[in-house]
């Protein structure tokens, strides 16, 4: 019988030393045995967290909606890859699938590209898609993507994604690291290795104990899909909890049964995220040679893109319970003390293309 998770990472802890917040993250969501997102379908009101598309039909539908437009914006290349970033259950996909099928043209010219590590969420995304009006193909990462224009939906993908943390101590940010305590339980540390100055710029003044989180592998993902978009066309659109500037604090969380449960307690058991850093986002993007609308709120993006309106002509003719469903919805979307504020909307695209949704930047 194997070990479990913990136990696992204790052992390799205890006969190698400690490991960086990024190898714990990484090891609890994506071990082959027991990662998190490797052994359930976590979403919804059975799971741990709800996304978007989860909430309701109204989000899938605008981002359709804003494909559609980016598409023609951008001379309807045909053929055109839809790709899809962690595609959680299939419903985004599906929802952007029923409106493409209102513009023949756009359906006809996609095909679908799924990148997914999970087995159980693969299986589950066949199961959603499997009326699906086009050709489906998954992808374990971004570099395995076909050559050619492609319209990226990134949504609550790059928060899962590993990040670094380093702690402030003594004029100088030493990176934090998992090890163990005097009684061989996981517990947070601060280990040898440091910042260079010039990655901490604007942060002299931050008080000891102070927490700086640094996201390379979501950076470079965003660098290389940029390059790809600028190079080839197309266009991609992340929505993801996060904030706007550079700063300090500790992000890490994690998620069991839709609550904040402690990051170490059980490895493999709990969702881990950290929120994104849309600003190193936009800069990697501006690296791969593309240009970058936004961030805006995702109240405001949705607001722009018809949200409203698109729900009262969903509501015509429900009764009072379904209306006030819908109006629920609404307000988890976009009020500004539910989704609305703290999620965040970035799109990417070549130079000559404008984004829907975000105005003339």
């Amino acid at each position: 019988m194997t070990q479990p998770l913990a136990e696992r990472i204790a052992a390799e802890i205890a006969a190698s030393g400690p490991i960086s917040v990024a190898d714990f993250m990484a090891r609890c969501l994506g071990d082959p045995q027991d990662g998190y997102y490797m052994t359930r379908v976590p979403f919804g009101a059975d799971g741990d967290f709800t996304t978007a598309p989860e909430v309701s039909q109204l989000f899938g539908e605008l981002i359709g909606a804003w494909l559609i437009a980016t598409w023609e914006a951008a001379g309807a290349p045909s053929p055109v890859r839809l790709v899809e970033l962690g595609p959680g259950r299939g419903t985004l996909a599906a929802d952007i699938l029923r409106v493409a099928a209102l513009r023949p043209a756009f359906l006809d010219a996609l095909t679908v590209e799924l990148v997914e590590t999970s087995p159980v969420l693969r299986q589950t995304q066949k199961t959603t898609l499997e009326a699906s009006p086009r050709p489906l193909t998954w992808h374990d990462q971004v570099e395995d993507l076909p050559d050619g224009p492609m319209l990226v939906v990134a949504n609550e993908f790059f928060d899962a994604l590993p990040v670094h943390q380093f702690v402030r101590a003594q004029d100088a940010w030493r990176e934090r690291v998992v090890g163990l305590d005097e009684n061989g339980r996981l517990a947070f540390g601060i280990g040898p290795g440091a910042l260079p100055e010039a990655m901490t710029a604007g942060f002299a003044d931050a008080p000891d104990g102070a927490v700086l989180e640094v996201q390379p592998v979501a950076d470079a993902i965003m660098e290389t899909l940029a390059g790809r978009i600028a190079r080839q066309g197309g266009a991609l659109l992340t929505i993801d909890y996060g904030y706007v500037r550079p700063g300090i604090g500790d992000t890490l969380q994690a998620l069991r049964a839709h609550t904040h449960v402690d990051a170490l307690a059980d490895p493999g058991a709990a969702d881990l995220t950290t929120h994104v850093n849309f600003a190193a986002l936009g800069a990697a993007a501006r690296r791969g040679g593309a240009a970058v609308h936004g961030p805006v709120t995702q109240g405001a993006f949705l607001l722009a893109l018809g949200l409203v309106e698109r729900a009262h002509k969903l509501a015509a003719g429900s009764d009072a319970a379904g209306f006030r469903a819908i109006e629920a919805d609404v307000a988890r979307l976009a009020a500004v003390d539910q989704m609305g504020e703290l999620f965040k909307v970035m799109a990417v695209t070549p130079d000559t293309l404008l984004a829907p949704g975000f105005g003339r930047l």
